[in-house]
């Protein structure tokens, strides 16, 4: 996978040039160099993600959020190159979910590929019940409130969050929610 990770995205993907190093880095690199707050997740995001799975008195030290820091940053870096890949021979330029998500199969992350979809399946159907909360709130707003269309429950459907399981498991402690 590390080699097809280099070939994949070429030297002018951010991560492979700071994995080549040396000159070739620097060449590949020119006046595009990344910035680390940049290139990593704020490590206070990933300090709490780790902390959800842990129990409640565990500690997590400085280096273990900032190895996972590197990791999760990299992993990103390293699907959405892929997703990238797919959309620029396809002449796109915009990377959506279903790429992401054809990008963890590619990649052999297949255990992943359909909580990912069930996953986008129901980000996409929230993201249909804002749109219609924000219709219908525009709608009230020029028809007035006490127009009988206007009864405000679809609103109270758009706002709310939803939980993830990443791996369907039988032992609900190892399910991991986002």
């Amino acid at each position: 996978m590390a080699d097809h990770y280099m070939h994949g995205h070429g030297h002018g993907h951010p991560i492979a040039r700071r994995q080549l190093g040396g000159e070739g880095a620097a060449a590949a690199a020119g006046d595009q160099e990344i910035k680390e707050q940049d290139r990593l997740l704020p490590i206070a995001n990933v300090g709490r993600i780790m902390k959800q799975i842990l129990p409640p008195n565990a500690k997590i030290s400085k280096e273990a959020k900032e190895t996972m820091q590197e990791c999760v940053s990299e992993f990103i870096s390293f699907v959405t190159g892929e997703a990238s890949d797919k959309c620029h021979k396809e002449k796109r330029k915009t990377v959506n979910g279903d790429d992401v998500c054809w990008a963890f199969g590619a990649l052999g992350f297949d255990d992943y590929v359909d909580p990912m979809r069930r996953y986008l399946n129901k980000y996409r159907e929230l993201e249909g019940d804002r749109a219609a909360a924000a219709a219908s709130s525009r709608a009230a707003s020029v028809l007035g409130p006490d127009h009988p269309s206007n009864s405000g429950a679809t609103a109270a459907t758009a706002t709310g969050h939803f939980m993830f399981n990443a791996m369907d498991r039988s032992d609900t402690n190892n399910s991991r929610q986002f």
